[in-house]
């Protein structure tokens, strides 16, 4: 796919997701780490929950498919060497605070004179300029400024996060992969490098696109609103409990959502369920934002009562064999035992070195590509490295370095 693009990855945790992609695409990616290491090393949840630079499953899912060399940039010796690699590399990925490298001397307007066409992406909070450049953020703060909490949550309660992982930052880092690639596309239409600054907060107010068309078909501001969704004047329930989890129903109206009510007549009198809510209501004739509270609420009873006694999966089967909009909500164990994803070899097995004195399975499970394409795997080839695993190999073949001149460089506390 780009394995031909060589990438120098400076980038913690904040940034990590973009080198991601782009490895699983192709791309050789070296990881440089400060002495200590980098911080989404000490990002838990970590192995058997001991903490340790090698035992941080958040390193371990996102830094896969690269080598990882240690560099301290605060020398000059430092800078030197990275700036010999920045010759060799086509793009450069980092997440330090605004400001930071070019007080370094390694900014973008540094770089482009060690080599012209180099391509740079920046990932932080907001971005480097606008009065909240210079702002601190967590996950929490980020993803409150940037709209989603406030569509999350029960509407009497406090808004909250999704809790899987750092969205604010894995948004922000996929953000930078898609303006990598765009900017790679151009170096290969013109020669020319570019500066890619990203904004977490606005990767994250992407993916509310939907809110503001709620505006234009009802006139109303989505909210949270818990298991409900607000449409118009009235509130449709659309996650609903069964037994041993929960489903997600939605009724969008108009002749789509008048054959999925339609199967689900049949599917319930197949069952011997006769609800006067639903086979006693000409669903055609509604459309988005029409349909009255209480025909709402005589819905919502009769599913509440027809799901309860059913499985995810067992209601999955009838959706699909009855052309019901319904979908289950899946957990992790779901998703990893999923017929589909098995079916397409989504997941991915990768051995630790150390699974026999450190991991309760024998392998480490990953997500795999996105996509299936052919003759080539998306997904995961290789672990995360240890830190500075390849150090020595890099400034060797790569650079040209003795073994003398590298433990002079480890004695100096270069790398």
């Amino acid at each position: 796919m780009i394995s031909e693009i060589k990438v120098l990855d400076l980038s913690d945790k904040r940034g990590i997701m973009c080198s991601k992609v782009l490895s699983g695409l192709g791309a050789q990616v070296i990881q440089v780490e400060p002495i200590a290491g980098s911080d989404a090393r000490m990002q838990g949840p970590f192995i058997n929950d001991v903490p340790g630079i090698e035992r941080s499953l958040y390193w371990h899912a996102y830094a896969t498919d690269r080598r990882s060399m240690t560099l301290d940039l605060t020398l000059t010796r430092g800078r030197q060497i990275f700036k010999d690699l920045v010759r060799r590399s086509d793009v450069v990925i980092e997440s330090s605070d605004p400001g930071y490298l070019p007080s370094l001397n390694l900014g973008y307007s540094d770089l482009v004179k060690v080599k012209t066409d180099i391509i740079m992406a920046s990932v932080t909070p907001f971005g480097q300029t606008g009065p909240k450049s210079d702002y601190l953020a967590t996950d929490l703060t980020g993803v409150a400024l940037g709209g989603s909490m406030y569509l999350t949550g029960e509407k009497d309660r406090a808004p909250v996060r999704i809790g899987h992982s750092q969205q604010f930052w894995l948004l922000g880092g996929a953000a930078a992969s898609a303006g990598v690639m765009i900017a790679a596309f151009h170096h290969s239409q013109t020669g020319e490098g570019q500066y890619i600054d990203v904004s977490c907060q606005q990767a994250v107010s992407r993916t509310l696109s939907h809110a503001p068309q709620i505006w234009d078909l009802s006139g109303e501001n989505l909210s949270r609103n818990g298991a409900y969704r607000k449409i118009g004047n009235v509130s449709m329930r659309i996650t609903y409990p069964c037994s041993d989890g929960e489903v997600s129903f939605f009724y969008p109206a108009g002749k789509v959502g008048a054959r999925s009510m339609d199967g689900l007549a049949k599917w319930m009198s197949n069952e011997g369920v006769h609800e006067k809510a639903i086979t006693n209501v000409d669903w055609s004739k509604f459309e988005f934002g029409t349909i009255s509270q209480e025909v709402l609420d005589d819905l919502e009873s009769a599913l509440l009562k027809f799901f309860s006694n059913k499985t995810k999966s067992e209601l999955s089967a009838g959706a699909v064999k009855f052309r019901v909009i319904l979908f289950q909500l899946n957990s992790s164990e779901d998703l990893l035992n999923n017929a589909q994803l098995r079916a397409r070899g989504f997941w991915t097995p990768l051995n630790h070195p150390l699974e026999s004195n450190n991991f309760r399975h024998s392998q480490l499970q990953h997500p795999g590509g996105f996509a299936s394409i052919d003759n080539f795997n998306l997904g995961p080839k290789a672990l995360a490295p240890s830190l500075g695993q390849h150090t020595n190999q890099i400034l060797y073949r790569e650079l040209g370095y003795t073994e003398t001149q590298i433990e002079s460089l480890r004695l100096s506390h270069v790398i």
